[in-house]
């Protein structure tokens, strides 16, 4: 017999075997179904990441949205300042009632000085209320102004350490409490202060937020925004915090370019107007009879107050001119 006869139909068996095999097994076996149950599972997963981080986002945006509405009208609110608020943006540790004996002592002093000097009661009374009523309001607004440009130029210094503490490992309560025994002042009495109130228990949110009220700069208005939405959405801190004290030092080079630049305008409205009194001096001395009708008659007194209203509005006008707001 020969075997090259069953050789062939056994080697066609074996080929057409292996070829059912091939793709009969998947299908009787449930591979196939299994496979696409898989793939069926693989894709709702990721429409379901997709779904859950597209809720997630928004839900982030709308926590920051509802921050920057609770700050915009905690901030509307606040419209009329009570006089410990602006004693304590000056950095006075003083009740009111302090600074109201002030103000009648120096009232009182510049009156009585003025009286003497120049025997008119009318003058002394009307120099005692001008001091006693906006001399000390003006100093008080000389000192908080400094204090608030104190705070500006060492808050991006502060955020720095905060970047550098929470990068390293160290919580955001220990990188303030820090800058509360640590930094310049006006920074360490205002830190000291949110630690104070977070001891309390006021949220660390709403104690910075204090801050941006007692110091009514934009700078420390972005911080309590930055720290407010933080709290509520999340996020990496040290990265926003890093690009808001960035943002910071670029706001200080260009108020230092701006002031640069108008200072040539500064210097000659300053001539401008101080240009008639100058010349009223000058031709006063020369000439006195002549400047003096300015005063002693009618017609020279309404020229002198149209005079004096003119120039103020000139000098508002200015002055809005070369005032530039970063």
């Amino acid at each position: 017999m020969d075997v090259s006869m069953f050789a062939a139909p056994l080697m066609v068996a074996i080929a057409v075997g292996g070829i059912a095999y091939v793709f009969l097994y998947p299908l009787l076996s449930g591979e196939r179904r299994a496979e696409k149950r898989q793939a069926a599972l693989v894709g709702a997963g990721a429409k379901r990441i997709d779904r859950l981080a597209a809720a997630s986002s928004a839900n982030r945006r709308d926590q920051i949205a509802q921050s920057l509405k609770e700050i915009e009208a905690r901030q509307t609110a606040q419209t009329k300042l009570s006089l410990d608020q602006r004693l304590a943006r000056a950095g006075l540790d003083m009740p009111s009632s302090r600074f109201y004996v002030i103000s009648a002592i120096s009232g009182v002093v510049a009156g009585l000085v003025l009286f003497v000097g120049t025997g008119n009661a009318i003058i002394g009374v009307l120099a005692g209320f001008s001091a006693g009523l906006g001399l000390p309001r003006l100093v008080l607004s000389r000192m908080a102004t400094k204090r608030v440009n104190r705070f500006v130029e060492e808050l991006p210094n502060a955020i720095d350490i905060i970047v550098r503490g929470i990068r390293s490992g160290l919580p955001l309560g220990d990188c303030m409490r820090e800058i509360a025994f640590s930094a310049r002042e006006p920074l360490r009495t205002e830190f000291r202060l949110v630690m104070e109130a977070q001891a309390m228990g006021v949220p660390l949110s709403e104690a910075i937020q204090r801050v941006a009220e007692r110091i009514p700069v934009a700078e420390a208005n972005f911080f309590a925004i930055v720290i407010a939405i933080q709290s509520k959405a999340g996020g990496n801190l040290s990265e926003a915090l890093g690009n808001l004290s960035r943002v910071l030092r670029e706001r200080k080079k260009m108020k230092g370019k701006v002031q640069a630049m108008s200072m040539e305008a500064k210097a000659s409205a300053a001539i401008i107007a101080s240009l008639p009194f100058i010349v009223a001096l000058l031709t006063y001395v020369t000439s006195p009879d002549y400047v003096s009708l300015l005063w002693t008659t009618l017609i020279g007194k309404i020229v002198l107050a149209i005079s004096a209203f003119w120039m103020m509005c000139g000098v508002l006008i200015m002055r809005k001119m070369i005032n530039f707001e970063i």
